[in-house]
């Protein structure tokens, strides 16, 4: 509401009580007798408080809010306690506190549990914790408190809002998952790495005994020659993995879920001491061209927090030449809705690509489509892998394709 519209009300419900004043004291003048100047001299004081509250300046009130939850994943609780001080002791009554911000998803739930009626009286500074449940994935800024008064009958009501601006980062759940690397072009064709450190057989850095398992070709038969003892050489250790991942954000029921498996997933390469490049498609393009320390990952952390289903055209337009300049072995594409489009687009685009895995987000019992299983499988007929994963399975999205 603007300044001046709330000036108009807040002189209109001053006429209001005027006119009530007016009306019960000549009621009381014309009819006479105790009954009618009993009713006058009853409703005085409520009309005099009614009086004087509208005047009572609301620029008096002051606050501040105190946060008590510093980190808040989706789904969990906020808590903070909101102090208000004055400097005039004038008695309120009847007065609501909630809190105002412009996140439509947090304003539900404000609404449904966000606020509070007290009676401050002439209380000089009082205080409101509260507790905001399923608190939704996002970066919430609170305005501030709003408080509204009014007196016994409501004829003069007072609305002001307190600023006090703070920004809450909600961020996304994440899954505990167990990371293996994507097959790795390497030496000889394409293998499986079961580590994210792999042999460099150019590079030989030393000599140790023999173990059972060992690759014939890492003999060191001039050793064995001289002394009849099979020797193994030792190579320099060399990252296998150059992995991308790649995530649109379309605009779908599943979106948050998608948001999920992808912190999920970055976790998850962080702490198995590996790496990445990682780019997030909507209506802006976020790169983050190495995600490998947990400061990196507190970074992404923040844009998953923030992100929205912002992406407003085809993912093949949108991701423009990205895909020609990705130099990358691996690709890990994480979606809701794996396109034909698309996977020509990886096929045509991404020149130095040995392995694809596509994760599509599906619901817990969703049925697949018969039109996305023909893509599905044309896609595997390309040499992709491709997996829809549910919430329960996020933790094998790895594990169950590299058995």
């Amino acid at each position: 509401m603007s300044e001046s519209k709330k000036s108009i009300a807040s002189w209109g419900r001053l006429i209001l009580v005027l006119f009530i004043l007016f009306l019960t004291f000549s009621f009381a003048m014309f009819q006479g007798g105790f009954v009618s100047w009993f009713i006058f001299y009853m409703s005085l004081p409520f009309i005099v408080y009614s009086i004087l509250l509208s005047f009572y300046p609301m620029q008096d009130i002051r606050a501040h809010r105190e946060i008590h939850t510093t980190q808040i994943r989706k789904g969990g609780s906020f808590s903070a306690t909101a102090i208000i001080h004055r400097k005039i002791p004038f008695p309120l009554l009847y007065t609501v506190l909630s809190e105002q911000t412009h996140s439509s998803s947090l304003n539900k739930k404000i609404e449904s549990q966000g606020s509070k009626m007290i009676v401050p009286g002439f209380r000089k500074s009082y205080s409101w914790t509260y507790v905001i449940d399923e608190m939704p994935r996002g970066e919430h800024v609170l305005e501030g408190i709003h408080l509204e008064t009014a007196d016994f009958f409501g004829w003069v009501k007072k609305i002001q809002l307190l600023p006090v601006q703070q920004t809450v980062l909600v961020y996304p759940n994440t899954v505990e998952i167990t990371y293996r690397p994507m097959e790795s072009r390497y030496d000889h064709g394409s293998m499986a790495a079961p580590f994210t450190l792999v042999k460099d057989t150019t590079m030989t850095s030393g000599l140790r005994d023999y173990q059972p398992g060992d690759r014939v070709s890492w003999i060191h038969w001039k050793s064995y020659a001289r002394t009849q003892t099979l020797r193994t050489k030792e190579f320099e250790d060399r990252q296998s993995q150059d992995l991308f991942l790649l995530d649109d954000r379309n605009d779908t029921e599943k979106f948050e879920l998608q948001v999920e498996l992808v912190a999920s997933i970055l976790k998850a390469v962080v702490q198995a001491n590996s790496s990445l490049a990682y780019l997030s498609v909507g209506r802006n393009r976020n790169y983050f061209p190495l995600v490998q320390t947990e400061a990196h990952l507190q970074r992404v952390m923040y844009h998953l927090a923030k992100v929205q289903s912002d992406l407003d055209k085809p993912v093949v337009q949108a991701i423009g030449r990205e895909l020609q300049q990705m130099n990358t072995s691996s690709l890990l594409y994480v979606t809701s809705q794996l396109s034909m489009e698309m996977i020509e687009s990886i096929r045509k685009n991404a020149k130095n690509l040995s392995n694809c895995m596509c994760l599509v987000v599906a619901n817990k019992g969703e049925i697949i489509l018969e039109k996305d299983e023909n893509v599905h499988q044309y896609a595997r007929s390309k040499g992709f892998v491709v997996k829809r994963v549910s919430p329960e399975n996020f933790a094998t999205v790895f594990t169950e394709v590299s058995r």
